[in-house]
């Protein structure tokens, strides 16, 4: 028996600059998922909770807390671009041009702006992306641009590996 590695993310050596990856999954945003968001973030605008006051706008429904949003697209790119990650730098130049809505479902993808080895750092580089949400009709609902550290291929800690190893020949698999 061989244990069959899985996807395990992009390194520092897997990113060029022009590279665009479509992230592989889309997530419908429920009415539950802006309420608790909009709640455990304190934030008290009536527009994201109150369905009353949400008629009264321009909109005529509630909006999707526009935070959500950012950490909605920003966790989606994670299995492209941020598994190896050692740490976020910044999210620069976030623009939300069109609203989100409950029952909305948001796709994204990013595009590698730069790529460089870290000056202070030999086991990681610096990457930066610009990551876009678009909801079901192809309208962009958010960019921002985003910059981390990500690991070098031999330089990734890798605790995963080396347990599933102990379970296996503990358990006489190998």
């Amino acid at each position: 028996m061989s244990i069959k590695e899985g996807w395990n993310g992009r390194f520092l050596e897997d990113f060029n600059i022009g590279d665009i990856y479509a992230h592989p999954l889309g997530r419908t945003v429920t009415q539950t998922d802006n309420i608790w968001f909009t709640l455990l973030t304190q934030n008290t605008n009536p527009i994201h909770f109150d369905e009353v006051y949400s008629k009264k706008t321009e909109f005529g429904r509630p909006l999707v807390d526009s935070t959500f949003t950012v950490a909605l697209v920003t966790g989606q790119s994670v299995t492209d671009i941020s598994q190896n990650v050692m740490a976020n730098l910044g999210w620069d130049e976030i623009q939300l041009p069109n609203p989100v809505f409950e029952g909305d479902t948001i796709y994204s993808y990013s595009e590698v702006l730069e790529k460089r080895e870290s000056k202070s750092r030999q086991n990681v580089g610096i990457v930066k992306v610009r990551t876009s949400g678009y909801n079901q009709e192809g309208k962009i609902v958010v960019t921002f641009k985003r910059t981390f550290m990500v690991y070098k291929k031999d330089h990734a800690p890798n605790l995963k590996n080396n347990l599933l190893e102990k379970v296996l020949r503990d358990s006489n698999k190998i």
